[in-house]
Order: C-alpha cells, then sequence, then structure tokens
C-alpha cells in the first residue's frame, strides 16, 4: 500500500466512505447518548458543537481519505469508539441527560477513586496490549498495523477522556460539599 493514494482514485472514495461511515457511527452514538453533548467526554467536541464538529469532520475525512494508515487509525478508533457509546447510550437517553449526570456521579461519590481509576487504566492497558500485539505481528502490513495502531489510540482516548470527564465531577461533588 502505498503511503497516499491520489485524489479522487477509487482507493481515494473507498477511506473517504470508510471515514465517512466510520465517523458518522461515532456522530449517531453520540447523538443517542447526549443529543445536548452533556455528557460528551470530549471538550474540544463539545466545544464546536454538532455544526462544528460537522464541519471539521467532514475535513478530515476529505483529508485522511488521501492517507491510507492515519485513515486506517481514525476508522479504527471512529468505530471502537461508537461501541462504547452504544454500549451505554440506551441508558443515558432513557435516562436524559441531566440525571444521567447526577446517578453517575452518585455512583463514583460512592465508589473510592482508586477502584476506579485502577479499572479504567486496566481496560486501557487490556486494548492497548491488543493493539500492540497487532503491531507486533502485522509484518509493519499497513492494515494490520493501521489497526493495532487504532486500537492502542481508542486506549489512550478513552482513559484521557473518561478521567477528565471523573475529573469533573469530582472538582464539581467537591465544590458543591
Amino acid at each position: 500500500m502505498e503511503p497516499f493514494v491520489p485524489f479522487a482514485s477509487r482507493s481515494y472514495f473507498l477511506f473517504v466512505a470508510l471515514l465517512v461511515l466510520s465517523r458518522g457511527l461515532d456522530f449517531l452514538s453520540t447523538w443517542i447518548a447526549t443529543p445536548n453533548l452533556e455528557l460528551e467526554a470530549n471538550p474540544i467536541a463539545r466545544k464546536l458543537g454538532w455544526r462544528g464538529s460537522i464541519l471539521v469532520n467532514a475535513l478530515v475525512c476529505t483529508v485522511f481519505g488521501m492517507w491510507p494508515l492515519p485513515a486506517i487509525v481514525i476508522i479504527t478508533a471512529s468505530v471502537l469508539v461508537a461501541a462504547r457509546n452504544f454500549q451505554s447510550a440506551w441508558l443515558m437517553r432513557s435516562m436524559g441527560e441531566p440525571f444521567y449526570r447526577a446517578w453517575l456521579s452518585e455512583r463514583l461519590a460512592e465508589s473510592k477513586p482508586g477502584l476506579f481509576i485502577f479499572c479504567l487504566v486496566a481496560q486501557g492497558l487490556l486494548f492497548a496490549a491488543l493493539g500492540a500485539a497487532l503491531i507486533h505481528f502485522s509484518d509493519w502490513k499497513p492494515v494490520p498495523f493501521g489497526i493495532g495502531t487504532g486500537v492502542i489510540a481508542y486506549a489512550v482516548l478513552v482513559v484521557m477522556f473518561s478521567l477528565m470527564a471523573v475529573w469533573r465531577v469530582w472538582r464539581k461533588s467537591n465544590s458543591d460539599s
């Protein structure tokens, strides 16, 4: 696989289609879970809002459609994020964003921070180990290498954004006390 594919080529349109599909699934899962973005863990996406995020992602899909390896990483991480979102989206939507946030805050207040952080980091390390194994056995082939890198990127994003979101909850609950 070449490092770049020609703009408007068959390969370019395939990568753009896969990027649009995977980013679209991330958007759909986010919209189902948190239509007002109150529960969005990514502060940049929350700040951009739906319209701004759509514009940024259209640019991402257009540009990275020419660059296969980063496209595969983005596709992999986006599909995993969408799957994670769909896992809890039904609960978030059924409870409503403010009530889900309050419920989650109560659960966090009742648990030990160390246990939460341990479980979150363990989850991230398990995903990262899987990604590292894919990279190790990829023989530098772009698709398995890119998928492995995408799994590691997903692990880092989940740990980072989850810690940021929980930190906001803990900070808010401590300031309310």
